[in-house]
């Protein structure tokens, strides 16, 4: 019979969030898959567990994937945790468990600290319904259209981000999705653990000239208002601003916000009008 693969939420900072579940796993199994194997040791380390370790990490999940299921074939459990949080989720895991379905390798989920759970139950925003982005494309095309994507949705948007991209996301959320209410969580669970709450436009220029330090996540309130409007409703407001006088950014910001478009196809919408 094959091994059973063990997916173990590891803490997000603070040691103590740890479950009892998770370090009998940690015990038990034959070795740990590792996302870093230096980091894991920390863990592992100051719970007395002398586990045998393997490296996963997320730019070599494919090459290494084949070696760790070989040896859950041939019987071994294996626990996989990655350097905080759940296995998978916006870190190594996915393929490994895609495979290890394939060939018919039991893999059971031991639920522990995840970052987008915590910043979101302590955000203020609304967590009825939810959705993850992960982390946004760099730039580009891919960026733009998923910004694009999730601008309709009225449930609230989670996302990950580096702090040195930090300020430029914000804008560029803003720039899609118009000011919304936003919040920026950090270093969750740990000793400066902070939560700064605010707009879309607000958090943007603190961070542009403040980078933050360790993990982010950001929560930007879903689209509200009772309808999308159609295209015709969002030229009639852009002729009636531009005729006012009103600078096409800031009309197509706002526009975006109530209209229920991303805020680049208002701004190309205008800039058609204005041409005629």
């Amino acid at each position: 019979m094959s091994g059973t693969l063990y997916l173990v939420a590891t803490p997000i900072g603070n040691l103590g969030d740890v479950s009892a579940r998770a370090l009998e796993t940690l015990r038990q199994v034959a070795f740990v898959a590792c996302e870093d194997t230096r980091h894991s040791r920390v863990l592992l380390d100051h719970f007395g567990i002398s586990a045998d370790t393997v490296s996963l990490p997320a730019f070599a999940e494919g090459q290494r994937a084949g070696r760790i299921l070989d040896r859950l074939v041939a019987g071994e459990d294996c626990a996989l945790v990655t350097d905080a949080g759940s296995p998978g989720i916006s870190d190594p895991g996915e393929k490994l468990v895609a495979e290890a379905i394939e060939r018919g390798v039991k893999v059971v989920p031991v639920p522990g600290p995840t970052a987008l759970v915590a910043a979101l139950s302590a955000s203020g925003l609304p967590t009825g319904r939810f959705h993850f982005l992960g982390f946004l494309p760099r730039k580009g095309p891919e960026r733009q259209a998923m910004l694009e994507e999730v601008a309709p949705l009225s449930a609230t948007l989670a996302l990950y981000e580096s702090p040195r991209r930090l300020g430029e996301t914000l804008v560029d959320l803003r720039d899609a999705l118009g000011e919304r209410r936003a919040v920026v969580a950090r270093e969750l669970t740990k000793v400066h653990e902070e939560f700064v709450r605010g707009t879309l436009g607000s958090l943007g220029e603190r961070y542009a000239a403040e980078e933050p330090r360790g993990e982010v996540v950001v929560l930007v309130e879903g689209r509200t208002g009772e309808h999308r409007w159609s295209e015709e409703e969002l030229r009639r407001a852009l002729e009636e601003g531009l005729g006012r006088g009103e600078k096409l950014k800031g009309l197509s910001t706002e526009l975006a916000r109530r209209a229920g478009w991303s805020g680049q196809d208002v701004y190309r919408l205008g800039l058609g009008l204005k041409k005629r």
